[in-house]
This record gives structure tokens, C-alpha cells and sequence, in this order.
């Protein structure tokens, strides 16, 4: 079964590279700032799945200590993100900021609308049933990244077929409070 857990954080961290490259590349071209936000938590789940697999690799038994000091390490990099998300969308917007539209961004959309929940299932199971604590908060990360990637395909897709500019600071806004409540859920969780 950790075997199995393995793979799905590989696959997990293949389709984050692509999210994170992808996100963020293409929010910057177009001044998305719900696509930065995206990317940016998708840098954390990057990194959270790093920690995991690390975590997995390292201690198959899934020792209390080391799997609690992994679900530390994975809830503080996601707390980090709301302060970060929520001073770039105050300063975009007070700048004036106006995105653009893009069917890359679209497409990035789609991609985690589509993979994230079975990262989310698979991960939930095996968390379960090898009773991972890391591995069970990173599939409520996995729910959650689906969650706000419905969001961001909803504000972009409202951006680029009617012109819907503050479409994209309202997913950002939802992505933020799905950020917030994954991150106090992994808390709760730890503590």
C-alpha cells in the first residue's frame, strides 16, 4: 500500500509541476491574479508532496512523530500562502490591475478539475488505511485544490467570453477562503 502512495504522490507532483509552471507563468502574462494564487498554492501542494513522499520513502511505518513533524511542516507552508495572496490581490486591485482572459489559463483549469479528484480519493484511501496522517492532510489538500480549481475555470471562463475583469478577483477571493479553511483543517487535524 505505501508503494502505491508513492506513485500517487509522483503522478501528484508531475501534474503540480505543470500546474505550478502553467499557473503562474501564464497569471503573470495575462495580470491573473486568481491564476497567481492558483499556482501559488500549487507550489505549496508541490512542496507538500515532496515532504510526503519524503516522509513515505523514509518511514514506511508511518512513525507518529515523524508523520506529525511532516503534517507540520505541510500545514505551515499553507498558512503562508493567505498573507501572500491576500496583500497581492489588495495591490493589484488598488493599482487598477485588469486581467486579461486566456484559454491557457483554461486549460490549466481543467486539467485540476479533472485530476484533482482522483488525487483526492486515492490519496484519502490510502492515508486511511495505512493510517498516514501527512499523506490524509494532503489528499484534504488535494479536495481542496479541485475545489478552487472549479472556482478559477469559473472566473476565467466569465473573463474571457463576457469581459467579466473583477470575475477574476472574486475566484481569487474564493480560492483564498478555500486556502484558509484547508489551513485551519490541517491545523485542527495536528493539533
Amino acid at each position: 500500500m505505501i508503494s502505491r502512495a508513492i506513485s500517487l504522490e509522483y503522478f501528484g507532483s508531475l501534474w503540480m509541476v505543470v500546474e505550478v509552471v502553467g499557473s503562474l507563468g501564464i497569471g503573470i502574462l495575462s495580470g491573473s491574479l486568481a491564476l497567481i494564487a492558483f499556482g501559488g498554492d500549487s507550489v505549496v501542494e508541490l512542496l507538500s508532496a515532496f515532504v510526503v513522499f519524503a516522509h513515505l520513502r523514509g518511514d514506511v511505518t508511518g512513525t507518529a512523530g515523524a508523520g506529525r513533524r511532516t503534517a507540520w511542516t505541510t500545514t505551515i507552508l499553507l498558512l503562508a500562502l493567505i498573507p501572500t495572496i491576500g496583500l497581492a490581490s489588495v495591490l493589484s486591485y488598488s493599482s487598477g490591475l485588469r486581467p486579461e482572459g486566456t484559454l491557457l489559463g483554461v486549460a490549466i483549469a481543467v486539467g485540476a478539475v479533472v485530476i484533482m479528484p482522483y488525487l483526492w480519493l486515492r490519496k484519502r484511501k490510502i492515508g486511511k488505511v495505512t493510517n498516514c496522517l501527512p499523506l490524509s492532510i494532503d489528499a484534504v489538500e488535494s479536495a481542496t485544490c479541485f475545489l478552487m480549481s472549479i472556482a478559477l475555470l469559473g472566473g476565467l471562463l466569465a473573463e474571457y467570453f463576457f469581459g467579466l475583469w473583477w470575475a477574476d478577483y472574486l475566484a481569487t477571493a474564493v480560492i483564498l477562503a478555500f486556502v484558509a479553511r484547508e489551513g485551519l483543517e490541517s491545523y485542527r487535524e495536528i493539533g
